[in-house]
């Protein structure tokens, strides 16, 4: 099974810490947020992973060879400009398509930025059970930005800042919809390659929801329980290293 690791963001809300280096090599109790990352597609079971990479690019490929790649087969995909979750993943179709694998075999995208024990294993086995184009890992919890689902579990919109869209927001639904957070980690399957229409910069979730709007199956995988943070601010790292000094959550 192969990977993608979404490193190529600004990391902005990391402020000072991101001023010299990419949000992926900010550390959390000495670990990068891209080690981490890896150490857990790595516990997986994955050993093939590519890393988008845009913002101070040659220092992920000079921190990777400085490692030897954490022990696995490690590409990064460069972007002269930011592609965003949906162009940057259309940018590494070939690291999917190219192996002989088939189309039908998933493969996981995980933010950089985020850290979980969400069960990876059984997320793919129930994107598998439905044959599912993308299965998104979600929780309940506040959040400003929530995907919504039917009873069903298939996404049918989404909710920003208490505002609904999509095809199947409430005004367009006979039945109602669940506001869900979702968690920055996907299964998808390599058929979504040819379904994307998109070009350029655009979100995943953007194609997500036009594709569910068209039928596909875009199913949610509730992972209420599983540890989770997001490690998108400077506040959140602290509150990582107390988690991991804990036993919250190991690396690993």
């Amino acid at each position: 099974m192969k990977a993608m690791v979404l490193a190529a963001g600004l990391g902005t809300r990391l402020g000072p810490l991101t001023s010299g280096r990419p949000k992926a090599l900010v550390r959390v109790a000495g670990h990068t947020l891209l080690e981490i990352t890896l150490a857990r597609l790595r516990s997986f079971g994955i050993r093939d992973v590519i890393v988008n990479a845009h913002h101070y690019a040659d220092m992920i490929v000079d921190y990777l060879a400085a490692n030897q790649n954490f022990g696995m087969h490690i590409e990064v995909s460069r972007e002269t400009e930011l592609l965003d979750t949906g162009g940057g993943l259309k940018n590494a179709a070939h690291f999917f398509l190219d192996s002989g694998a088939g189309e039908d075999e998933p493969f996981l995208l995980h933010n950089v930025d985020v850290l979980s024990d969400i069960d990876l294993a059984g997320m793919v086995a129930f994107h598998t059970a439905h044959a599912a184009l993308a299965t998104l890992a979600v929780q309940h919890r506040a959040s400003s930005r929530q995907l919504l689902f039917d009873s069903g579990g298939q996404l049918r919109g989404r909710r920003i800042r208490g505002t609904d869209e999509g095809p199947g927001t409430p005004a367009d639904s006979a039945q109602p919809l669940e506001p869900i957070a979702f968690s920055g980690i996907h299964v998808l399957s390599p058929r979504i390659f040819a379904k994307m229409a998109e070009q350029g910069t655009f979100s995943i979730v953007d194609a997500y929801l036009r594709l569910a709007a068209q039928g596909e199956t875009i199913v949610a995988f509730r992972a209420e329980g599983s540890y989770w943070r997001d490690l998108g601010r400077p506040g959140s790292l602290a509150d990582a290293e107390r988690d991991l000094a804990s036993g919250k959550f190991s690396i690993g």
